[in-house]
């Protein structure tokens, strides 16, 4: 359909007399007329084409319709729809309808010879065959239970299956559902109750036979036992019949043109069979709610909310009212609802707390199970009472004093520790709290390895400080890429090499630029009058300024600014988080904006402010900010969640509404004073320079996935299509045989049992990669890869750990009412069943149990785990089978990702193939830039074609 546009005209050949015609009657099916002629297609309705008409190339020239009129025409489409392929039953002797009808089922699918079936749409039951996939996976249920569960239970059959459909033509929404030609055909079938009155009603009517042949006769045939209820909106274009029994009690089908909402909830209706509890006019006039709400509060429990994974409310509901699911992230693990494309995830949260909040629950922000707080809760209390570790936390402000936290509440406590004390984030104390990116100062990518991101302040960078990028990037062979931000990413940065590249970029004078890090990332600036003829002011010196003072400092989310010279605004300052425009009289500052996801243009805050007055009122925004977030929450949704919106960000930044600005600006200052680089520091620390090793009982390397060629540059080839679903927990009972084996140092874990993530590391046994842990006294050990994507990090990953107790009461004693919170971080997995802890995977956040290796929230995943003990001799012992079999199941080569594993040529095969594309463009032979070219094509290509013509506009 893409492709129509590149043709002038484009007609529709309808035989019947409206489009779809076995779906839609005549009145809806001429409104979809009229709104796909509106988008510019003719529509020729009750035409039937008789013949093709071909030139001596035997292309295509026109067409000759059975009524005599022709038409001429470059191109023909059919849509002709599906018919049955039976000739191979046929072949066999199996029983088939007519005139290539299908293979004839019963009712258990089974055909007319003994141990063979038939299912999807060569199959013929009762006369019908079906072209939609809903009724041929109906088939594949009932005939995979049959096969494998009636031995147990009682065998199923085929019954009228739902040809209910929702399309999108042309932009044109059109649905119909259950019988919708009930009131031109009759009702295929009826609910008991409706049937038992039309067969009373019939009954009666027989009793008289004489009269009911006058009638026959004089009335004609007696209408279907239906009555339809019909909504048309000529101005809206919008097109609903539901037929209903005559009593209006039963809905039986219905069609809809132009809007659709009401989709999902009539379809159970009518497949349900349910006594309707409300008049028929009110699934039309009451459809709507006011304000647009929607907690999907009026849907039957039977209502699919997930077609990717076939969830029902019910399936949501009864997981949260059984105990099973206290939080969103259980319940994506436990019914996989919102693990596909995620569209559902609106509804299903609405549905999570309507039903938390009809049980008597409090819904809150809490960070995870181990705290009854929000983040901004739990900063306050950090800073009161100043408490400087996670067991001091957990002591202070945890539900469980005893816990490690996991790996949703341990990267929010690190943060709020960084925000606060600024300690180095990969300090002994903090270390084992930082997320992904700030485990080793970088982002990690697919392979394992990382990006380096120098600061650039502004943009503004020197020619010898370019010359050494480029020399590191040669030597350690790394991709590079100017950033959105103005700056120079290097990525492919192995572990064992970072020290070393940072090295380099310090003695050039460069330092961290944070890129990992929940913190100031860029403050974007054109020139401004440092160069531009159009400049106002000073952008790239402000900007200088401003990215000098912020860096480093830890938020809720990352930060990004921009500052432009002048109003044409070339630094893109109203789409950050916080931005300037400068004017005649200083800057006007702009905040709570970002791109992303969810794009938002920034807010005025301030006009005309003197650029000496510019930092006192961005460090007050940004503490308040940083003071006051939730977690993981950006600047524009966290302006939108504060009540009184700007006018009271206005009132608390400007007018000290809360006589707290000095105290913001204090803290701002303490922060700005306490800098340090972060990489330079851990060149300096043998104790941090220690942890750079990609194996910690070997110097030996491995490539855990492999690179191709891409622009004349390296990179990772593309993730694999597939997860490994290989049952490695099973491993252990497997072995054909297993011994004790040294593979580290135990001196390696000293201090572990001080730390909040204890101490692991990964070692190399022949090809395979081990992941070791020492949490609380015990050993852990697994294999390496998360099979999810087949990455070698697990060792990196965070430790999570369920509370042993409930959380205390705080209710007092007279209290007869409690109420039960319930804790909702939007990115929290469930912790699960109090049990071993869980190691959870850096890339993605699959959570593996350490004892017995499953997946806590993907039951398709699972790993290998080994019995592990520390000795007398000073070495950690694993139980490992021989080499060769270790290496064969769990080998890095057997699993690291390569390029056949990763889909081909990847997405623009189709794309080069069109445009002819090679690469970077050259200049073309025989082209001569000096000299006039005709460029004739683009005219002979218009409309009207050749010499003097010219479109219509």
């Amino acid at each position: 359909m893409m492709d129509l546009a590149c043709y002038d005209k484009v007609k529709l050949v309808e035989r019947n007399r409206w489009v779809l015609s076995r779906q839609l009657d005549a009145d809806a099916g001429n409104l979809v007329v009229e709104k796909v002629t509106e988008l510019g297609l003719d529509i020729l309705l009750g035409k039937r084409v008789g013949r093709i008409k071909t030139d001596e190339a035997n292309s295509v020239t026109g067409v000759v319709f059975e009524d005599g009129e022709e038409m001429d025409c470059s191109t023909i489409c059919f849509a002709i729809g599906v018919r049955p392929r039976d000739q191979l039953a046929r072949s066999a002797g199996i029983a088939c309808a007519d005139r290539g009808g299908g293979i004839l089922v019963n009712d258990d699918l089974s055909t007319s010879a003994p141990d063979v079936y038939a299912v999807g749409e060569c199959a013929s039951w009762q006369g019908q065959t079906f072209g939609l996939i809903a009724p041929g996976v109906e088939m594949a249920d009932v005939l995979s239970f049959n096969l494998t569960q009636a031995k147990l239970h009682q065998p199923r059959t085929f019954k009228r299956p739902d040809l209910s459909t929702k399309l999108k033509l042309l932009g044109v929404d059109v649905a119909s559902f259950g019988d919708f030609f009930a009131d031109r055909d009759g009702p295929s079938s009826l609910p008991p109750k409706a049937a038992a009155a039309a067969r009373k009603k019939k009954k009666k009517e027989e009793a008289d036979e004489q009269q009911s042949v006058v009638k026959t006769v004089v009335r004609g045939p007696p209408p279907p036992p239906v009555k339809a209820l019909t909504y048309k909106d000529p101005f809206a274009q919008v097109y609903k019949k539901y037929l209903f029994t005559p009593d209006g009690k039963y809905l039986l089908g219905g069609m809809m043109i132009g809007d659709t909402s009401d989709y999902i909830k009539l379809v159970p209706m009518v497949k349900n069979q349910k006594e309707l509890d409300m008049p028929p006019a009110q699934l039309i006039l009451g459809a709507k709610k006011e304000g647009g709400g929607d907690d999907g509060d009026d849907l039957d429990d039977d209502t699919q909310i997930c077609s990717c994974h076939n969830v029902t409310k019910g399936d949501v509901v009864n997981g949260v009212k059984d105990g099973t699911c206290k939080t969103v992230g259980d319940v994506k693990a436990c019914t996989k609802a919102g693990t596909g494309c995620g569209g559902c995830m609106p509804l299903v949260t609405s549905i999570f707390t309507k039903t938390m909040t009809d049980m008597g629950a409090e819904v809150t922000n809490y960070l995870c199970a181990h705290f009854d707080y929000s983040r901004a809760d739990l900063y306050n209390i950090i800073m009161i009472k100043r408490l400087k570790t996670l067991p001091e936390v957990m002591r202070e402000a945890g539900n469980d004093a005893q816990s490690d936290g996991c790996e949703a509440c341990k990267p929010a406590v690190a943060s709020i520790f960084a925000s606060l004390w600024n300690k180095h984030v990969m300090d002994r104390a903090h270390h084992g709290l930082q997320d992904t990116n700030d485990r080793f100062l970088g982002n990690i990518q697919r392979n394992g390895t990382f990006s380096v991101v120098p600061r650039v302040s502004a943009g503004e960078i020197t020619p010898d400080k370019l010359i050494v990028i480029g020399e590191v990037a040669r030597k350690y062979n790394l991709y590079t890429k100017i950033t959105g931000g103005q700056r120079i990413d290097m990525f492919g940065a192995r572990k064992q090499d970072l020290l070393d590249i940072w090295g380099r970029l310090i003695a050039a004078g460069m330092e961290s630029g944070h890129a990992y890090a929940k913190s100031l990332r860029t403050v974007k600036s054109c020139v401004g009058t440092t160069w531009c003829r159009f400049g106002v002011g000073d952008s790239v010196g402000m900007a200088v300024r401003i990215e000098e003072r912020y860096k480093s400092i830890r938020s809720p989310h990352k930060i990004k600014g921009g500052v432009s010279g002048c109003v044409r605004e070339c630094a893109e300052a109203q789409n950050k988080d916080f931005g300037l425009i400068a004017t005649e009289k200083g800057f006007n500052i702009f905040v709570a904006g970002n791109g992303g996801a969810k794009p938002k243009h920034s807010e005025l805050l301030a006009k005309d402010v003197a650029p000496s007055e510019v930092i006192p009122i961005l460090d007050r925004y940004l503490m308040f900010y940083i003071r006051t977030a939730d977690k993981l929450q950006r600047t524009a949704r966290w302006l939108e969640n504060l009540p009184g919106g700007l006018k009271y960000l206005k009132e608390v930044i400007l007018e000290d509404k809360l006589g707290i600005c000095a105290s913001l600006e204090a803290q701002m200052q303490e922060l700005v004073d306490s800098f340090f680089d972060e990489w330079a520091e851990a060149v300096r620390d043998p104790a941090i320079a220690a942890k750079f090793k990609q194996f910690a009982n070997t110097t030996e390397t491995a490539d855990v996935m492999e690179t191709e060629k891409d622009r004349d540059q390296s990179r990772p080839v593309h993730w694999p299509r597939d997860a490994a679903e290989d049952d490695f927990k099973g491993l252990k009972d497997r072995w054909s045989s297993t011994a004790w084996q040294p593979v580290v140092e135990a001196s390696y874990f000293a201090g572990a049992d001080d730390t909040p993530n204890g101490i692991s590391a990964n070692v190399k046994r022949g090809d395979t990669q081990l992941a070791l842990w020492r949490v609380r006294g015990r050993y852990y050990a697994t294999q390496q890869m998360c099979p999810h994507k087949r990455s070698f990090a697990l060792s990196d990953g965070l430790i999570g750990q369920d509370i042993s107790s409930p959380s205390p009461s705080t209710s007092s004693p007279s209290t007869t009412i409690t109420t039960t919170t319930i804790t909702t971080p939007p990115t929290k997995e469930p912790c699960g069943d109090a049990k071993a802890p869980w190691i959870s995977c850096p890339y993605h956040k699959r959570n593996f149990d350490l004892s017995d290796g499953t997946c806590r929230n993907d039951s398709s995943l699972s790993i290998a785990t080994f019995d592990v003990e520390e000795r007398a001799d000073g070495m950690v012992y694993v139980r490992l089978p021989p080499v060769e079999e270790l290496d064969a199941a769990l080998g890095t080569a057997k699993w690291m990702v390569k390029k056949a594993d990763s889909g081909g040529a990847g997405q623009f095969e189709e794309l080069d193939r069109k445009i002819n594309f090679k690469g970077h463009r050259a200049k073309k032979p025989g082209v001569r830039p000096m000299v006039d070219v005709a460029m004739r094509r683009p005219v002979e290509v218009l409309p009207a074609g050749g010499c003097g013509s010219a479109p219509e506009w």
